[in-house]
């Protein structure tokens, strides 16, 4: 049974490679048929056949090799059956093997890529740049140059770290930088460019992403199948991923495409092929999902080589379509807002219109209703088993998810991206507001109520997964009251007072990065200050408090310094935006500088009541705990001094 099954896992390695070659003829083949047809239609120059034919045959082997890592990574981290000291199983560190070399592949690429990139956006041949004082401005001249400089790095990051750990809790970090290297260039491409870059931004993110998940898991199951008690566990997360990947993508294409006609462009026909593709892979496994169901849960080896191998002729025609110019930015005569805002503010900001001017985040905006949804779930769940659960907390998780949902899809996001002083109040809102509300929710308490212990015996699941994060030297080092005080402080004037902010606020991409960085270092800072859930380091309460009044003043003088400078925080962005109804740009800086002094006040207010009112209750709790003692005559001290005396009395005789 074994050798069978290793013959067949290296008959699937070998289908895979020759369908690696196959999809790197055919991409081949279409950049010599293509010739300097997408040259021609953008109006730049041709820099010869080498580098047309490099640039998509590079951009091809990072995507998929960053989609294997990272697909793979997933499939290590929902899969393993690590040991005591959270060590890879056999069957999960055959992947990590496979990755680990993949990693290095994907970095190769990646660095090759700039040079290539650069040359191509030029209109120069590869081999004329490098070598050249030209290549660094070639570099910063291209923006999809610079997002293989991000891959490059986070493939890095990967890369190095895989060859130093075999063990689950750094596989689930890993996936960090993994992610940031799937998404770091197709933000940069088609979709950050022109009207509604917003939304095709945020959906690129989900869509690369999930692409990613679901082609990487599907060559890790061909190569390492899962037992029987997994099966079921990998199909419902390719299964899932294709969905969300065949929706994303298809909002993508509307973006990209219309008003052109679907089938009048080569950009269309590799979309309907790419579509084609993921909707075959998804079909497939929704149907053994189904079939799974009824006790069908044998897995074909054979099967999930031939459905990985569509997935890797899916990212073959991703790949041939982000080379080029989409077809509606080619149609559309921009203007300086389709540039930097991708929508158009005719009118300024009032009380209503921050209300009502909605453009829905599909990224964070998704993230809110799905994490509302979950939350609900749990304690439905909760209630079924019979078991309580505080109202106060549901409350407070929902409004923390819905003020996200607001923030980040009302005017508030809208005109946040076009004004300082309402990117302050967006800004204020997400680091000091929202995250009072989810933390007060306590979401780590509920997840390890409602879900189940996966039991003696099988593979560990959600509620191990989360056990392990928990506890993992990580989690100990972010959520330590110091680092989680330099996060919350340090990240305010690091981003605001450096050219950080400059880079951040002129794409969409970092306006999400942005929303999610002061989020995560809002709810880690009070976390371990007015947290539920159980945390591996908690201060005292009156060292808690301390910790609260000491951010006071650093939130005051960032407020007084926006207020008081001649110089303008991301200026140069804000003067080629040029709305027409802001008279002054730093009357504006000012006006933010104002918010976030003033608006700091009441979010503290809040967690000072909350942090009081917990002192108060331990404080009740431990009187009563002392009363219930003293009621029963019992006596800690006596009753310990009496412990020790017949300890030593049984040990002389």
């Amino acid at each position: 049974m074994g050798s069978s099954q290793a013959a067949a896992r290296h008959t699937s390695g070998w289908a895979l490679l020759a369908g690696c070659v196959a999809a790197l003829g055919a991409l081949t083949g279409y950049a010599l048929a293509s010739g300097n047809r997408r040259f021609v239609a953008t109006g730049d120059s041709f820099p010869g056949w080498a580098t047309s034919v490099a640039e998509v045959l590079g951009y091809f082997t990072a995507t998929l090799s960053g989609a294997v890592v990272m697909g793979a990574l997933a499939y290590i981290v929902t899969t393993a059956r690590p040991d005591d000291s959270g060590l890879l199983d056999p069957k999960t560190f055959r992947v990590h093997c496979v990755i680990e070399r993949v990693s290095l592949l994907w970095v190769g690429a990646a660095a090759a890529m700039i040079a290539i990139q650069a040359a191509d956006d030029s209109g120069i041949a590869v081999s004329r740049l490098i070598g050249t004082a030209t290549l660094g401005d070639a570099v910063g001249a291209s923006e999809m140059a610079r997002g293989w400089v991000a891959v490059t790095v986070f493939s890095g990051v990967v890369a190095v770290s895989l060859r130093l750990t075999v063990r689950w809790v750094w596989h689930a970090v890993l996936l960090i930088p993994s992610l940031i290297g799937v998404i770091a260039v197709p933000v940069t491409g088609n979709a950050g460019q022109g009207p509604n870059h917003d939304y095709a931004t945020s959906s690129v993110i989900v869509f690369a992403v999930a692409v990613a998940v679901l082609t990487g898991m599907k060559v890790s199951a061909a190569l390492a199948p899962p037992d029987e008690q997994l099966q079921r566990r990998v199909l419902l997360i390719e299964t899932l991923s294709g969905a969300v990947a065949l929706l994303y993508g298809a909002q993508l294409l509307w973006l990209m495409v219309v008003p052109t006609p679907l089938t009048g462009t080569d950009y269309g026909r590799l979309g309907i092929a790419a579509g084609l593709a993921l909707a075959l892979v998804w079909l497939g496994d929704l149907v053994t999902l189904l079939r799974s169901r009824s006790g069908h849960t044998a897995w074909s080896t054979g099967a999930a080589a031939v459905s990985a191998l569509v997935g890797v002729a899916a990212v073959a025609a991703i790949s041939a379509m982000a080379i080029q110019t989409a077809p509606a930015l080619l149609a559309h005569r921009f203007t300086a807002w389709d540039v930097f805002l991708g929508y158009e503010l005719p009118h300024p900001p009032t009380a209503l219109r921050l209300l009502t001017v909605w453009r829905f985040d599909t990224l964070i905006g998704t993230a809110a209703l799905v994490l509302a949804a979950l939350y609900v779930a749990g304690v439905v769940r909760l209630r079924r088993r019979g078991d309580a659960w505080p109202p106060g907390r549901t409350a407070s998780w929902v409004t923390g998810c819905l003020a996200l949902l607001f923030v980040t899809g009302s005017g508030v996001r809208a005109y946040g991206s076009a004004m300082f002083s309402i990117h302050m109040v967006e800004h204020m809102a997400l680091n000091m507001f929202v995250p009072v509300f989810l933390v007060l929710g306590a979401p780590v308490t509920l997840a390890l109520r409602a879900l189940p212990a996966a039991g003696a015996g099988r593979p560990p699941g959600p509620r191990e997964w989360l056990v392990w994060l928990v506890h993992s030297p990580v989690t100990r080092f972010i959520s330590h009251p110091v680092t989680a005080f330099v996060l919350f402080v340090g990240s305010l004037y690091a981003v605001y007072f450096t050219p950080i902010f400059d880079t951040l606020v002129r794409y969409h991409w970092g306006h999400e990065f942005m929303s999610v960085h002061f989020l995560i270092t809002g709810y880690l800072f009070f976390w371990g200050i007015i947290g539920v859930d159980p945390g591996p380091r908690r201060l005292p309460f009156i060292g808690r408090l301390g910790v609260l009044f000491a951010v006071m003043p650093f939130h005051a003088f960032f407020g007084i310094a926006l207020m008081t400078m001649t110089s303008t925080v991301g200026g140069s962005f804000y003067s080629d935006v040029h709305l027409p109804w802001l008279s002054s740009i730093i009357a504006d800086q000012h006006m933010g500088g104002a918010i976030a002094w003033g608006s700091s006040e009441l979010p503290i207010l809040v967690v000072i009541i909350a942090l009081v009112t917990q002192w108060a209750q331990q404080d009740r709790r431990d009187a009563s705990r002392t009363d219930r003692h003293a009621a029963a005559a019992y006596d800690d001290d006596l009753d310990a001094y009496n412990a020790m005396l017949k300890e030593l009395s049984r040990t002389r005789h």
